[in-house]
């Protein structure tokens, strides 16, 4: 029986998406505390901060067992500043964000960051060094507003995972607002399953329910 496109891809996501979503943050952070530098470039941000965050997170790694809810601090405290969230929750929400007031979307947005710090932020621990990532050319379509970072994270199984960093230049500087792990957006994830009970439930319940921490994303 012929499977069609949208089947496998579905099952595809599935498959991965706990993976993804607890490599999410991980691989996220590794862009944090390097909010200041806003003459760098988008690969030179990853570069310049991967090392010391990693010995960060290693010099910890017990305390971090022990004690999530300090990890998770610590992702709250250096992630923030480098993602565009507003952003991407309006990519997020599409066309179901339209005539939502900006202060909600702010709202939903932060929700939307904690929820997925406090759930696998845990992921952080799995990274033992900055050889880990591999950092692939750059791509001759990237222009001065709209870049994408390519790297490759190295599993202890000789498999490599590409994930892929999309970049947008503010007047901020240059902040990330999606990440692509083997091939799926976490854009796209998130607006697929979020934007739909936003349209049938509101903003305000959907935001109440990533507060709570009840909120499960398919696969996870």
């Amino acid at each position: 029986m012929m499977i069609n496109k949208e089947t496998r891809m579905k099952k595809r996501m599935l498959s991965i998406s706990h993976w993804q979503r607890g490599l999410l943050v991980a691989v996220l952070l590794i862009l944090a505390g390097s909010a200041m530098a806003n003459d760098a470039t988008p690969a030179e941000l990853i570069q310049q901060t991967a090392g010391n965050l990693l010995e960060q997170i290693d010099q910890r790694r017990d305390e971090f067992s022990e004690n999530p809810e300090a990890l998770q601090t610590l992702v709250r405290e250096q992630l923030t500043p480098l993602l565009d969230q507003t952003y991407s929750a309006r990519l997020i929400l599409g066309r179901h964000g339209r005539g939502i007031p900006p202060e909600k979307i702010n709202e939903f947005s932060q929700a939307l960051g904690n929820a997925l710090t406090n759930r696998y932020s845990t992921g952080l621990l799995k990274f033992q060094s900055r050889e880990q990532m591999e950092f692939l050319p750059a791509n001759p379509k990237d222009n001065e507003r709209l870049t994408r970072v390519r790297t490759r994270i190295k599993l202890a199984n000789g498999g490599a995972v590409p994930v892929d960093y999309a970049f947008r230049k503010t007047d901020e500087g240059w902040k990330v607002f999606d990440v692509t792990l083997e091939g799926i957006s976490y854009v796209m994830t998130f607006r697929n399953q979020l934007g739909p009970k936003v349209a049938s439930e509101g903003i305000d319940a959907v935001t109440a329910e990533l507060r709570s921490g009840n909120f499960e994303v398919s696969g996870s």
